[in-house]
């Protein structure tokens, strides 16, 4: 058995911990940007418990539902028109959900009750010809959404991730008395384990729309930073971002190009000193007060003249002509001194030669 440095011995949840949670080896290894294949709508079976998944849940014989709703999309998948995306989630307990109940994004609806029997009309009715389900009742979903990837099963690392980041949303969702507005559930296999903790949120965007975001490496340390900046005011973690619903690779990476300007722009503001953003003080050869310049090589006056109405001379115009003035008193009253010293000189030596 391994052993810690004082010669303790590891257990063996904290050795499981080291090799598939939030300290593995490989965790930020990777650029997440773009790992989000393409899709437009993601749909959810709610179905029993990350524990009672089998690896292929959606495959499973012993799970029908799973398996038949996921034969029928394959199915009419040419007939459907709007890229979906099919995933289990769980967590259910009769309350808000309940085992065949369906929840679809962006379109925040749910219908309850799908069972084996219904699928096939389920499929025609609502994912081929875009319509409300004709055996189901159509309700309203609200608030914002967040999937976090908890298959086991499937994967050891979101069997080790996923719980411990949804036991960090529900405490910090209860600390913030957000538990009608931010719901959180644990979901099947959504692609890239090796970047767990995986977690899709969809919410209200900026802009009022419903976006499908995607994040991984995710660790219960930034939990509060998901739940304050992207689902209370719609900024994407630029770190943590793998892509989002509704962009292929190419958009996805203009997405990510735009949020790196955003964020570059954002802190070029945020740390530039008031005073920085003033132009600096022309320094012309006759600079007055507060930087100003009233030289013709300065670039305050060159503006400053340029806005001013034709016909009426600028304080700093007027400033250089005064003082130009001045200046000629003083050289005019200097010379007459200088002429009035040098007739007293003279005169003197006119009087002592008679």
């Amino acid at each position: 058995m391994a052993s810690k440095e004082n010669g303790a011995p590891i257990s063996a949840a904290e050795e499981e911990a080291a090799k598939f949670g939030f300290q593995r080896p490989e965790m930020y290894s990777t650029n997440l940007a773009n790992t989000v294949d393409a899709y437009d709508r993601h749909v959810f079976l709610c179905y029993k418990c990350p524990e009672a998944w089998l690896p292929r849940v959606e495959d499973s014989d012993a799970d029908p539902l799973p398996k038949v709703l996921s034969a029928a999309v394959k199915a009419r998948k040419n007939d459907i028109t709007v890229k979906t995306k099919l995933t289990i989630c769980g967590g259910c307990d009769g309350t808000n959900c309940s085992d065949g109940d369906v929840l679809i994004f962006p379109d925040m609806i749910k219908y309850k009750g799908l069972t084996e029997s219904t699928v096939d009309e389920f499929v025609d009715d609502v994912l081929v010809n875009g319509k409300p389900w004709s055996s189901g009742v159509q309700e309203a979903v609200t608030g914002s959404h967040v999937f976090v990837c908890a298959h086991g099963s499937r994967d050891k690392r979101c069997g080790v991730c996923g719980p411990a980041l949804i036991e960090k949303f529900e405490e910090e969702i209860e600390l913030r008395g957000i538990k009608d507005q931010v719901f959180v559930s644990p979901c099947s296999h959504i692609g890239g384990h090796k970047y767990a903790g995986n977690l899709i949120i969809y919410s209200p965007d900026s802009e009022g729309k419903i976006a499908g975001h995607w994040y991984g490496y995710v660790t219960p340390d930034d939990v509060p930073e998901v739940l304050d900046q992207h689902i209370s005011k719609g900024q994407v973690i630029e770190r943590l971002w793998r892509g989002q619903m509704g962009a292929s690779p190419v958009e996805g990476e203009k997405t990510n190009e735009k949020h790196r300007k955003e964020k570059k722009h954002k802190k070029r503001h945020q740390e530039t000193p008031i005073e920085d953003k003033k132009e600096a003080p022309a320094s012309g050869c006759c600079q007055g007060a507060n930087g100003l310049s009233c030289c013709k090589d300065g670039n305050f006056e060159d503006k400053e003249v340029a806005s001013e109405p034709k016909g009426k001379k600028g304080l700093c115009n007027l400033s250089c002509w005064v003082g130009k003035w001045e200046q000629r008193e003083l050289l005019t009253a200097a010379a007459v001194v200088g002429a009035v010293a040098t007739v007293a000189v003279a005169y003197s030596f006119y009087k002592r030669s008679h």
